[in-house]
């Protein structure tokens, strides 16, 4: 955390970040902060590098039902949280994701498409906004969602995901 002259104002700034970042002070005074000057440092580059990677492997992974590549990124005590259904809550360890990931290309066996509408990343976490589309159990399907990763080393060790529509609109 960074801080100006004015000690109640701080201001955190996102080494990738091109917009300005706003802070609020004690009295709820909100103003635009310009960053002076902006680092990744060498932990944040490896998180983005390896998520970009587990990406791209997630994606062929909703698009083709070939998890390995994924499946190869995760820590053994990965844990996984989801929102619904049959593996709702907290589910820990890889077999139990590869049980999950295995179930989504079962309802979903024609794959799924994705489009990728932005990411953002700490040193640590990074979270991937996208909008997907197929056919859930021979319906048509389409919905937005965020997915968060916790990355340690060269591994995902944990996934967080959160829907954002019906199923049928995005």
């Amino acid at each position: 955390m960074i801080f100006e002259k004015n000690q109640y104002t701080p201001k955190r700034v996102l080494p990738y970040s091109p917009l300005p970042v706003y802070a609020n002070n004690f009295k709820n005074q909100s103003r635009l902060l310009y960053p002076v000057e902006v680092r990744m440092t060498q932990d944040s580059e490896n998180t983005l590098k390896v998520a970009q990677q587990a990406f791209e492997h997630f994606t062929h992974g909703l698009a083709t039902g070939n998890w390995e590549a994924f499946l190869d990124m995760l820590t053994e005590d990965f844990t996984l949280w989801f929102p619904v259904g049959k593996f709702h809550g907290l589910n820990v360890g890889k077999e139990r994701a590869r049980e999950f990931f295995d179930y989504v290309s079962e309802s979903f066996q024609g794959g799924l498409t994705l489009t990728l509408d932005r990411f953002t990343s700490n040193g640590t976490t990074v979270v991937f906004e996208f909008r997907d589309e197929g056919r859930l159990f021979e319906q048509p399907y389409k919905n937005r969602l965020a997915v968060s990763w916790d990355i340690r080393g060269d591994k995902i060790c944990a996934y967080r995901e959160y829907f954002g529509s019906d199923g049928k609109s995005y």
